[in-house]
């Protein structure tokens, strides 16, 4: 059980939303044993021997195979978060960047919106139930005693950055789009009536077409939510059957 326990620590303290900064440290340690104490009845052959050097080998072992596994699911749903941040810098919100103790770094205000938003359907949606129940898989697939393997772990990473930037342009590409034919028109209207000195205008108009559009497409963002947890646990999945 004090294995388990390690393993899912690790995990909590990188996966979100458990890893963010505003869940006590409390809760995420209950969580960790909860988990524990769950999967601690199929563990019993998998105990290593008792022995300082054993257990503590093993304990680094369980930190690398959580932090692992975490950090897969981790890169999944900084897809939101990235879009967020798309739609801040096409839309004229990066000159309001701010701390946002949720995400632990300077963002905008889409970049908070999105992140708030996923973080808010997943719990709505269950979907902090299917990667939880994805996680605990991992201790039928890697025993207390065994790593993961690092080659397929770094094929998931590469494979998983390359989905977090499709996801991210899914969410945000469509309005980015529209944006960029508004910053044509404009260029355009300059060119025709330069005395008309319509970029002076162009950051107002931008904001009221980015606040209209996002909550036009917010109707998109639990499917997306849906979808990148699926995404989320089947590369976990990939990673803990090899």
């Amino acid at each position: 059980m004090l294995l388990a326990t390690v393993r899912a620590s690790a995990w909590l303290i990188v996966t979100p939303p458990f890893a963010n900064p505003m869940v006590s440290p409390r809760i995420k340690a209950l969580l960790a044993l909860a988990i524990a104490l769950a999967v601690t009845p199929r563990l019993h052959d998998q105990a290593p021997p008792l022995e300082w050097a054993a257990l503590v080998s093993s304990a680094a072992q369980q930190v690398v195979v959580g932090a692992g596994l975490g950090f897969i699911t981790s890169l999944y749903f900084t897809a939101f978060q990235m879009a967020g941040d798309l739609l801040d810098m096409f839309g004229g919100f990066q000159v309001a960047m701010q701390y946002d103790p949720m995400a632990n770094t300077q963002t905008a205000v889409f970049g908070r919106f999105y992140n708030l938003l996923a973080v808010t359907l997943l719990f709505a949606t269950d979907g902090h139930a299917l990667v939880i129940r994805g996680f605990t898989a991992s201790y039928d697939a890697i025993p207390l005693t065994g790593l993961l393997s690092l080659s397929r772990l770094g094929e998931v990473l590469t494979t998983g950055i390359g989905e977090m930037f499709l996801a991210s342009l899914q969410i945000a590409g469509p309005l980015i789009a529209v944006l960029f034919c508004a910053d044509v028109a404009l260029g355009l209207l300059t060119r025709v009536a330069p005395a008309l000195n319509a970029f002076s205008l162009g950051f107002p108009a931008k904001i009221l077409l980015t606040v209209m559009l996002a909550g036009i497409a917010i109707g998109i963002l639990p499917e997306m939510v849906g979808e990148v947890v699926d995404r989320a646990v089947e590369a976990v999945m990939a990673v803990v059957r090899t």
